[in-house]
């Protein structure tokens, strides 16, 4: 039998949590230790339930679950999937992972608080990756093949007074998520800003990107964001 790791004390900076990644699944990295800061500023705590759309190694599953709340968590890709589930079980932390397209995988549900680090990177290509490491960074031509859906469904996946808390790059423009979420009904804010050097894939791709406009000549910085949503 496992034993669970202790919560986090709400004072707290979030803790590196050492997973396992499958060939192909995002490792965390900066959009996820800002994410993970934000779901301790939020509040997350035992008795709530949280959803981890877009899981990847299940990282910010686990940072939930430490803090003491109920978890579940969705990806698409089988080798994500089984990382998540593979690291809850190494962690001793109690997340049930799902396999499935974003909250199609549970219809019906809803949540106290949803957190996502979706794929967000425009991309050449419209269509997704299907078996590769791009499915978790490509996201079509505007970077935005996965945030809109987020965004169309996030009010029904909230309970009343529910977050969501949602990472991305400035590339895949941020504003058009806040006005998206608050087309949908909720109260949003840009919570966090940082801007970070360009990763591989962005700097891969630069000139690419700057052919279609994202991004001015010579930048070689993105700047990433917390979006805040709240269900009234």
């Amino acid at each position: 039998m496992t034993q669970q790791a202790p919560p986090e004390a709400p004072g707290e900076a979030p803790r590196p949590v050492r997973v396992v990644c499958l060939p192909g699944v995002y490792r965390p990295q900066t959009d996820t230790l800002l994410l993970a800061s934000a779901m301790r500023r939020e509040g997350i705590r035992p008795g709530m339930d949280v959803l981890d759309l877009c899981t990847g190694s299940g990282a910010l599953a686990l940072h939930a679950a430490r803090l003491g709340a109920r978890v579940t968590a969705v990806d698409i890709s089988r080798r994500a999937v089984a990382s998540a589930r593979l690291n809850s079980t190494l962690a001793g932390l109690p997340v049930t992972v799902r396999r499935g397209d974003l909250l199609r995988a549970l219809p019906g549900r809803t949540f106290d608080a949803v957190v996502s680090n979706p794929p967000y990177v425009p991309a050449p290509s419209l269509a997704a990756p299907r078996h590769r490491a791009g499915r978790s960074w490509d996201a079509g031509f505007d970077g935005r093949m996965v945030l809109d859906r987020i965004c169309d469904d996030a009010f029904t996946a909230l309970r009343p007074g529910g977050v969501l808390l949602l990472v991305q790059s400035g590339l895949s423009r941020p504003e058009k998520t806040v006005g998206r979420l608050s087309a949908a009904g909720l109260d949003v804010a840009v919570t966090d800003r940082v801007t970070i050097p360009f990763g591989p894939v962005t700097r891969g791709r630069s000139a690419w990107l700057r052919a279609r406009g994202f991004l001015p000549a010579r930048l070689d910085r993105e700047e990433l964001v917390v979006i805040r949503a709240r269900r009234k």
